[in-house]
């Protein structure tokens, strides 16, 4: 996570435990019953739903999207750019080498098609059908969150029926009644907690990373089939600057004076003037 998003987090989260402290007990908002209840209910209808070996990828999912920084598109760019230079003085095997040097696997790949010599189409169809698959299983993963986000809830109104159930079975009893308030208020607290603080924006962020890093594969994509038809590095940096949003281009807007230049604007109004100018008859 950036700075920003840190700094961000400890301040609103700050803000949100302020709520709990600065109106009551702090110790009201802790119940072991409801808090088993809720997560016990929710990781059992989880590997009821889902294999095991999904729950691990989703995990190192979310670890990863959290840990490792995405890299920026004008990097991505800067690469291309660089391999494009390199197959123009060096030849296209001369990729062969900067292949086993980068560390993202999907231009790995990408470069792996351009040195075997598959053509244009044989590559677009295989980075297309890797980026597909890759999208599918980032789908896959957001929606395991998405699900166990719905199951907390539903797992919090059961930990408050059991309080309310608790409480009923305890009538004349006030003892009985206050241990089972807390059951049935706390559970669905927990719930709604779990799942709008953490678990939806957990699917949130992964589906986040997914549209940058399909952006970036979708860059790669064109340049490598750029490199592949040899075209120009400067008309290749303007292809891929393409994808940037504009306050990421370095490209110069060109001036006025030269588009008027370029297609004899002055001179066709010139023109046009003169053709619709009265004609004075002596």
């Amino acid at each position: 996570m950036k700075n920003k998003n840190i700094l961000g987090l400890i301040l609103s989260s700050g803000l949100f435990i302020i709520g709990f402290i600065i109106h009551g007990n702090v110790s009201l908002y802790f119940n072991i019953s409801g808090l088993l209840i809720v997560c016990g209910g929710t990781v059992s209808a989880a590997l009821i739903s889902f294999k095991f070996e999904q729950l691990k990828i989703v995990t190192k999912v979310l670890i990863t999207s959290y840990r490792k920084p995405i890299m920026k598109e004008t990097e991505i760019i800067n690469i291309l750019i660089d391999l494009s230079i390199r197959s123009r003085m060096e030849g296209i095997l001369s990729l062969q080498d900067k292949e086993n040097e980068t560390t993202i696997l999907f231009l790995r790949r990408a470069l792996g098609c351009l040195v075997d010599g598959y053509k244009i189409d044989q590559i677009r169809d295989i980075l297309n059908t890797e980026m597909y698959f890759f999208r599918l299983r980032r789908e896959d993963s957001e929606r395991v969150l998405r699900a166990i986000a719905d199951y907390l809830p539903a797992f919090g109104i059961v930990g408050s029926v059991v309080g309310l159930i608790t409480m009923l079975g305890g009538i004349g009893d006030t003892s009985v009644i206050l241990r089972a308030i807390p059951i049935a208020l706390t559970s669905t607290l927990y719930g709604l907690i779990l799942a709008n603080f953490f678990f939806l924006p957990f699917a949130s962020n992964i589906k986040e990373r997914t549209n940058q890093e399909l952006l970036l594969q979708k860059i790669i994509m064109e340049g490598v089939i750029s490199i592949n038809s040899e075209l120009n590095p400067v008309i290749l940096k303007t292809k891929l600057e393409s994808f940037l949003t504009p306050s990421d281009r370095e490209v110069e807007l060109v001036s006025y004076a030269k588009i008027k230049e370029r297609f004899n604007i002055e001179r066709d109004r010139q023109k046009e003037a003169q053709k619709s100018a009265p004609v004075h008859l002596e």
